[in-house]
């Protein structure tokens, strides 16, 4: 198409409302539960919540804690509240951030630069990750110059310990665990991964971007959550994304320290900028006041109650889910999640093909690969759409059975191809061209 080019003239507010509806039309169902990623709901009185305190500061600038000391408030006490939730103790702190990437790229800026004082002899410093850690650590060594050290993971996303702890060389500045991981909602062995960083000097991180707001509650409801968070000894920092399971729009994490003396290691100043000194916290400088007030004001009105009721409601909806997929014929579930995220693979069906059938008849289930598979986030609303959903799995399946290869086409033919590729630089090149390509203006 050709691009788009300035407006000359401006549009009527009635028309914008009525362009803005169009275009929405084609995205994906999240509203009516049908969607699996990308949005966490609790309910239209939780998104009144949120929607209110979004408006109430929807020009607020958080990059001046003197100007609004409102925002200041609200972050201050949202990451209080997060630090008590996952045992930070008196002395925690941290931040808000737009989101989990950023949390984690706060937490290893603060590794870094925590090593580059205390370690000065390190001049290539390294990061040991596991491989089904979320890419946001893989951004964060990019940005920051660290060497990648990644352990692998078997089919059921389980970590060999030995291979980890040989993993780790002098120069590593930055380790990880997930609690839970995205792809399958697998816990790390925290505890371990934590004495093994510890016993070498080196700093570990929890990222529970996902499980920071849901693991706390599917504990106190009595089911079986290994110890994860600040409980842990040399658990150094930790993400939570409050825009997950704080159901809060998207734009709001935390990153949290052990101690307010390692947080310093996050911040940025420039006091020589003719413009005055120069202090952010965070990657960004000017930081949307809305996620902020919006986290403060979910968290103030659902209370721990309610996080522990939509957590009830989560954990039913997701062990309903899961018992219903490993009756399919075909399917399993991998590895063995503890809380409201897992995957769902097939030895003997191509599951890209059924997430194809599943989006034909209104579902988004992302698809993902090393194994091959299908993403399921259970959030509180979809309880009621179990029964829906799982009929719906059933027969894509038998259909997806009774297909032969040359059969299968779409996206399931694309990323079946791009996820079996042997030479994962081809796929990296191949993935980068079609985003260049879907993201051209004209």
């Amino acid at each position: 198409m050709a691009a788009v080019k300035f407006p000359q003239n401006g549009v009527a507010a009635g028309e914008l409302n009525k362009m803005l509806q169009d275009l929405k039309s084609g995205d994906m169902a999240w509203r009516d539960a049908r969607a699996f990623s990308m949005v966490f709901r609790a309910g239209e009185d939780v998104s009144r919540v949120v929607a209110d305190a979004l408006a109430a500061y929807v020009f607020e600038n958080g990059l001046s804690p003197f100007a609004f000391p409102s925002l200041l408030r609200m972050e201050t006490e949202v990451v209080a509240m997060t630090a008590d939730l996952l045992h930070g103790g008196e002395n925690a702190a941290g931040n808000m951030t737009s989101g989990g990437t950023e949390s984690i790229m706060m937490a290893a800026k603060a590794a870094r630069d925590y090593a580059r004082e205390k370690k000065p002899g390190i001049k290539e410093p390294e990061l040991v990750m596991l491989r089904s850690a979320h890419p946001a650590f893989n951004k964060a060594a990019h940005f920051l110059g660290l060497k990648t050290v990644i352990v692998p993971v078997s089919d059921a996303s389980e970590v060999d310990l030995a291979e980890y702890r040989s993993a780790f060389s002098p120069n590593t500045v930055f380790a990880m665990g997930s609690a839970f991981s995205y792809p399958h909602g697998i816990i790390d062995p925290i505890a371990e991964m934590a004495a093994i960083a510890a016993g070498k000097g080196v700093w570990f991180h929890v990222d529970s971007c996902v499980g920071g707001f849901i693991l706390p509650f599917v504990e106190k409801l009595g089911y079986p959550i290994p110890p994860f968070d600040f409980r842990v000894p040399g658990v150094t920092s930790m993400s939570a994304d409050v825009h997950k399971y704080g159901y809060v729009s998207k734009g709001a994490s935390v990153v949290l320290y052990r101690d307010v003396e390692l947080r310093k290691y996050q911040l940025f100043v420039y006091a020589d900028w003719s413009g005055g000194v120069y202090a952010t916290p965070c990657i960004s400088g000017a930081r949307p006041g809305g996620p902020v007030a919006a986290s403060w004001a979910v968290m103030k009105y659902l209370g721990y109650e309610g996080y522990l009721r939509l957590a009830a409601e989560a954990m039913k909806a997701t062990q309903l889910l899961m018992e219903g997929i490993s009756r399919i014929n075909g399917l399993y579930i991998i590895g063995s999640p503890k809380a409201t995220t897992f995957g769902v693979g097939s030895k003997s069906l191509n599951v890209y093909a059924i997430g194809d059938k599943m989006k034909q008849r209104g579902w988004h289930i992302d698809s993902q690969h090393l194994p091959p598979s299908l993403h399921f986030t259970v959030s509180p609303m979809h309880l009621k759409v179990v029964d829906t959903c799982l009929k719906d799995l059933q027969e894509t399946a038998q259909e997806v059975s009774a297909m032969k290869p040359e059969d299968v086409s779409g996206d399931a033919a694309i990323y079946g191809m791009i996820g079996s590729l042997p030479d994962r630089a081809q796929a990296k090149d191949i993935t980068t061209q079609y985003f260049n390509d879907l993201y051209k203006t004209g």
